[in-house]
């Protein structure tokens, strides 16, 4: 059933789910609930980067007997918050490692008198040196965390790289940094909570993975998980900002809910969120390739650094992807990834779309290009004589078992695009003109799902009920923010149990109601959960033969009449599916080789730009995309999701600078922190090339966060092209455009463009 000629709503572009009560402005989201007799709460943060809290005083002026007001003293079960590593505390006892570390928290009926309440608090610390970059960290003179500095590490090798250098007829090195991104939601961070007379804990909210929550509340309360209840109300955007951060506000408001006796609502406003929540990691990643005389790879010699933060969130989860796409997706017979993330006296870095692979992807694509000007290769061709085919083993040895056809989308974006003939004309133009235009391009990949060994670790459970109203209910705890998890997942399930899209319906996402079907990130949603969702309604579908006489063809009036008979004799009608591993696939966490994950989507970007060297701008004028990601499910939300990736992928080339000012972000508003507006976004032509994925939902592969690693590679090449500096550094503002163009100039040239 993965053909486009046997689906009838797989594939189609069927109405948003929750599209109506959006538009209607009916959809609620967390500061549209009001509980009853709801306090709201503050969070009062540190000042300094780095010190030893040597006391907290209230001015005796406000009547603090009207505030609830929390401390980690008041923390019942264990102060930290539940990630990978439990290293981070809910509220800072003692110590602060970062400015806007949480301290203590503040709540009253009144929200409006919170503001006059924390500015009454005086915290005086003891200043500890801080550490800001990596290379502070590196040193180790000032040891931030653990005995090191050092947040994780990972090593992959293959072949014997020390072998290879001495013969080689080209080696080309090269060095590439990222800057911090925000994630910029549209909706802020928000959580409300309720703390039961009975010791229970009720909290909902803006978040991407309510069981993270959950794990995250058990520990700080000392609570069993039956005791706990995660709800995700409607969510305005997250992108990876609202996976690790919400257990933070969730706790947050729940301590304040405990300790006030009533309902709190924690809403951050757009200064705060920007200031103190986690944002994509910085990176530096350092290359040396040796190549033969006709520009065939023969090793890879990576060094990857990223700035953690003061905590490791999900630092270590980020440098695994980063580790395993440094490579890019090329055969290479010799590779060693050396990966490292620092810690520092940063806000905490954690994921956002792509996490890992932008930057490196980044860095790849960029030296590709300055690999063909160093041997005066067309970079294009380069690339093409370098791909990984099928049966080819990457760099952790997985073997390329699935189809691949990174020629023939390399021909279409080449097609698409006019690539040929623009660069030619543009060459010709650009002698004569201050405004030069250029194209470049970059080919990579994205793995689909959880790194490794991590599926199996999730261990996921998902499936359908019927409710006694004639409604098929998806019963998943993955979430809906904008990408469309609400309408694929129940596009599935009516095209595996043969029945109309709108009989079908999502349960809510509430841990009283949902099972654990593991976070919504890593673009896992449509191709292992869409595929427990197809297991368990076709499970469903035999359940209904065996117990209620389904016959093999049926109207959705008899599947509903047969629910009924098989509900009278089971007493429910529900189908569930426990994840299991596509076969052939194994994976070492030691060694960091195998099958790193199950299946791959490949993409070519173009793009065009002009730059201005009068201005010192450059703007992107033109943007194309061609893309395998396996079945295409929805096509207008498929190509929503690669327009709005690459919109994201253009601001982290070009306009989003994260400026850190003694550990605290300086542009912490809308009005300095600069993102592309619609006037910014080029036309994007978007084209898929399908090739369905056995083991997806219906053929799917992972979509979401392909379309942001390319743009900001893309980009620097077309401005290599177009201004012939190689620049190697975003975001890429007009100041340091102004820079290298000015380094570049030949002798005798003014200084002023």
């Amino acid at each position: 059933m993965s053909s486009s000629a046997t689906t009838r709503i797989v594939g189609a572009p069927v109405p948003r789910k929750e599209g109506a009560d959006k538009l209607r402005g009916c959809a609620r989201y967390v500061d549209d609930i009001a509980p009853e007799g709801a306090w709201h709460g503050l969070t009062v943060r540190s000042a300094i980067p780095r010190g030893i809290i040597r006391s907290i005083a209230f001015d005796p002026a406000i009547d603090w007997s009207q505030f609830a007001v929390v401390t980690a003293a008041d923390i019942p079960g264990q102060n930290c918050i539940q990630l990978i590593v439990a290293d981070q505390p809910c509220l800072a006892a003692g110590r602060v490692n970062h400015c806007e570390e949480a301290i203590l928290l503040l709540a009253h009926p009144d929200k409006h008198k919170l503001r006059e309440a924390a500015a009454g608090v005086r915290i005086d610390y003891d200043p500890l040196p801080p550490v800001f970059t990596i290379e502070e960290s590196e040193r180790q003179e000032t040891i931030v965390w653990g005995e090191d500095n050092l947040l994780k590490s990972f090593l992959l090798e293959k072949g014997d790289v020390d072998s290879v250098w001495e013969r080689a007829a080209h080696i080309v090195t090269g060095e590439y940094r990222t800057g911090a991104q925000e994630h910029l939601y549209i909706e802020n961070q928000g959580m409300a909570a309720e703390y039961g007379a009975e010791g229970s804990v009720k909290v909902w909210g803006s978040m991407q993975c309510p069981y993270y929550v959950v794990r995250s509340l058990c520990r700080v309360f000392g609570l069993p998980e039956d005791k706990v209840r995660v709800i995700q109300t409607e969510t305005g955007g997250a992108f990876g900002g609202k996976e690790d951060y919400p257990s933070v506000v969730g706790c947050h408001a729940a301590l304040l809910a405990m300790k006030s006796g009533h309902p709190v609502k924690l809403i951050y406003d757009r200064m705060e969120d920007l200031a103190s929540t986690t944002k994509r990691h910085p990176s530096r990643v350092r290359h040396r390739t040796a190549l033969d005389r006709d520009g065939k790879l023969l090793a890879m010699e990576i060094d990857l650094a990223t700035d953690g933060g003061a905590y490791s969130t999900l630092s270590s989860t980020v440098l695994s992807r980063a580790t395993l796409h440094a490579p890019g997706p090329y055969l290479c017979p010799n590779v060693r990834v050396r990966a490292r993330s620092w810690a520092t006296n940063n806000v905490p870095y954690g994921a956002f779309r792509g996490f890992g692979a932008p930057q490196v992807i980044f860095a790849m694509e960029r030296h590709m290009d300055e690999i063909a000007a160093a041997l005066g290769f067309d970079p294009v061709e380069l690339r093409r004589r370098n791909f990984l085919h099928h049966g080819d083993a990457n760099a952790t040895g997985q073997l390329m078992r699935e189809p691949m056809i990174l020629d023939q989308l390399l021909d279409r974006a080449l097609k698409e695009s006019g690539y040929y003939a623009k660069r030619t004309r543009f060459a010709r133009e650009n002698a004569t003109s201050p405004i030069k235009r250029g194209m470049g391009m970059a080919a990579y990949y994205h793995g689909s799902g959880f790194t490794g060994s991590g599926e199996v670790y999730l261990n996921s459970l998902a499936g359908v009920d019927v409710t006694p109203n004639g409604k098929v209910r998806v019963l998943a705890s993955n979430t809906e923010f904008g990408q469309g998890t609400n309408t694929i997942l129940t596009q599935i399930a009516a095209e595996a149990l043969g029945i109309g899209y709108e009989d079908v319906l999502m349960a809510a996402p509430d841990t009283g109601i949902v099972p654990n079907s593991g976070p919504t990130v890593a673009s896992r949603t449509s191709m292992v959960v869409g595929r427990l969702i197809e297991r368990a309604s076709a499970g469903l579908v035999r359940l209904l033969r065996e117990h209620a006489g389904l016959g093999e063809r049926y109207t959705s009036a008899e599947f509903f009449l047969a629910c009924e008979r098989c509900r009278a004799v089971l007493g429910q009608v529900k189908s569930l599916c426990r994840y299991e591993p596509p076969p052939g696939i194994s994976w070492d966490d030691e060694t960091y080789h195998g099958a790193a994950y199950p299946a791959y989507a490949w993409a070519i970007q173009v793009a065009q730009v002009a730059v201005d060297t009068v201005t010192c701008s450059a703007e992107v004028e033109e943007f194309w995309a061609v893309q395998e990601v396996g079945r295409v499910i929805h096509p207008v939300l498929a190509a929503g999701q690669i327009e709005g990736g690459i919109a994201q992928g253009i601001g982290y080339a070009l306009y989003e600078k994260v400026i850190l000012e003694n550990g605290r972000m300086a542009n912490s508003q809308m009005t300095n922190y600069i993102m592309p507006t619609a006037e910014d976004v080029p036309p994007i032509h978007v084209y898929f090339e399908e090739i369905p994925y056995r083991y997806g939902g219906f053929g799917a592969k992972g979509l979401g966060e392909l379309p942001h690693d390319g743009p900001a590679p893309a980009i620097l090449n077309a401005i290599r092209d177009a201004a012939g500096v190689a620049i190697n550094a975003i975001p890429l503002l007009p100041e340091e455009l102004f820079a290298e163009l000015v380094a570049h100039m030949p002798a005798g040239e003014p200084a002023a463009l």
